[in-house]
């Protein structure tokens, strides 16, 4: 198995196809196996990379719950593109995922030609219920195991349109879940969900943030839709895409809308031709250019 070590951490990864390369990053209920339709669709194009983050096997799950961060999860995919001496890719994530995409754009925004912010926010409305709930789910995870745990889980108010539209998709998605390392999934849930900072406190940084950015939100994630419009009017070079009648697990549940528009996305980023959106002054008139309301 191929594998980048990252501070220590062996990371298993895989890549397909072949061309610019576009890395994959997933949630926190998925694995690099989530991204399975946008491998499939995409590899026919790019390079397309996924990784198992750590707590996830067959990549290394750290006993040290200091191991577990968000700081972690943004340099092991700053790493993994290190080890295959990727300068420069698309990123795509989903939530967690998502997260550690829009912070390396943040931090490191030579390392990439696009962002996809999917599913993003959650916990942003309420940080400290947030953090309340992701201690509570550790725990459960700690007393109970993921096969225990990953099935309610799976059943989570933003998945189940997911369930209802496609039983069979969802029900993989469930029972991979349910075979995730409970010590990995504990120590992410902690680590990475209950710590990560809201979106809101990164309002000053997303304004100087002007990588080409797609956001992208289900109409049913409730927790991601304040904080999909939050980015989307804080980063000048970000487009807002809302799926209708659908949740959280957006690229599984609509995988056919989701590679499509990733697909026009990405290849408007590779053209040049994604636009900064102009600054509206204050107090312009939405009906009379050049106005101010009266």
């Amino acid at each position: 198995m191929p594998y980048a070590s990252v501070n220590g951490v062996r990371l298993y990864y895989e890549t397909t196809g072949e061309g610019f390369p576009l890395v994959l990053v997933h949630e926190f209920a998925g694995d690099s196996r989530s991204w399975e339709p946008q491998v499939r669709f995409f590899a026919r194009r790019f390079r397309v990379v996924t990784y198992n983050a750590r707590g996830y096997p067959p990549s290394d799950v750290p006993e040290d719950p200091a191991a577990y961060s968000q700081d972690a999860a943004v340099e092991d995919l700053l790493g993994v593109m290190r080890h295959l001496e990727l300068a420069q890719a698309h990123l795509c994530g989903l939530s967690m995922g998502a997260y550690a995409v829009l912070h390396v754009g943040l931090r490191h925004p030579e390392m990439a030609r696009s962002l996809v912010v999917a599913g993003c926010g959650y916990g942003s409305d309420d940080p400290e219920r947030f953090r309340r709930d992701a201690e509570e789910l550790a725990r459960r995870i700690d007393r109970e195991g993921m096969a225990a745990v990953g099935p309610a889980y799976a059943r989570g108010p933003t998945r189940l349109p997911f369930m209802r539209k496609d039983p069979r998709g969802w029900q993989e998605f469930a029972d991979a879940l349910a075979r995730h390392s409970g010590p990995g999934s504990a120590g992410t849930m902690r680590g990475v969900q209950a710590r990560r900072p809201s979106v809101y406190s990164l309002a000053d940084a997303l304004q100087r943030l002007t990588v080409p950015t797609l956001i992208v939100n289900g109409d049913e994630d409730e927790p991601c839709l304040a904080p999909g419009l939050f980015l989307k009017r804080h980063i000048r070079s970000a487009g807002l895409l809302v799926l209708p009648a659908t949740g959280h697990t957006i690229n599984l549940e609509e995988p056919e809308a989701f590679n499509r528009a990733v697909l026009e996305f990405v290849t408007l980023a590779d053209a040049g031709r994604w636009p900064l959106r102009e600054p509206r002054p204050a107090g312009a008139s939405a009906l009379l250019p050049g106005l101010a309301h009266g």
